[in-house]
């Protein structure tokens, strides 16, 4: 799905449930398969979850992914991807923070996750021993702060 606004985005997942549906229907495509052993029979539990038959672990359609292990809801996940894909140069974790309504944290960590499955490189970066920032081929931007 290809949205083109903030408004159809939230329309298309107006609650969690839609966006484990819809997360189920792209990992699974309705053949859940356990992340933990490929070949094992799964059976569905209460509450989105399912438990691998050889393995005897549980686990949801977030297992593995990048909103693995997080209680941040997939809807607020889904905005924070629709953001950080639609600047052009990014968006800070203050400015997502703001516009997601958690934590600057919060939105660091998200951002951390999603630059990382996207494979969307972070400059490294070194402080050398005249207390100067380097790297290489490093342009650094700054903004009203």
């Amino acid at each position: 799905m290809e949205f083109k606004s903030v408004r159809e985005l939230i329309k298309a997942f107006p609650d969690e449930q839609t966006c484990i549906n819809h997360l189920e229907q792209l990992r699974w495509n309705g053949n859940v398969v356990s992340p933990f052993d490929a070949t094992s029979k799964v059976y569905k539990c209460t509450g989105n979850k399912y438990k691998c038959r050889n393995t005897g672990k549980y686990f949801n359609v977030r297992t593995l992914t990048l909103f693995d292990n997080t209680k941040i809801q997939l809807r607020t996940w889904f905005l924070a991807i629709f953001l950080a894909t639609a600047h052009k140069k990014s968006i800070s974790s203050i400015q997502l923070g703001r516009e997601l309504n958690v934590t600057q944290k919060t939105a660091w960590f998200m951002l951390k996750r999603i630059r990382n499955c996207f494979g969307i490189d972070s400059v490294e970066t070194d402080i050398d021993n005249d207390g100067k920032l380097s790297g290489s081929d490093v342009i650094f931007e700054e903004d009203e702060t």
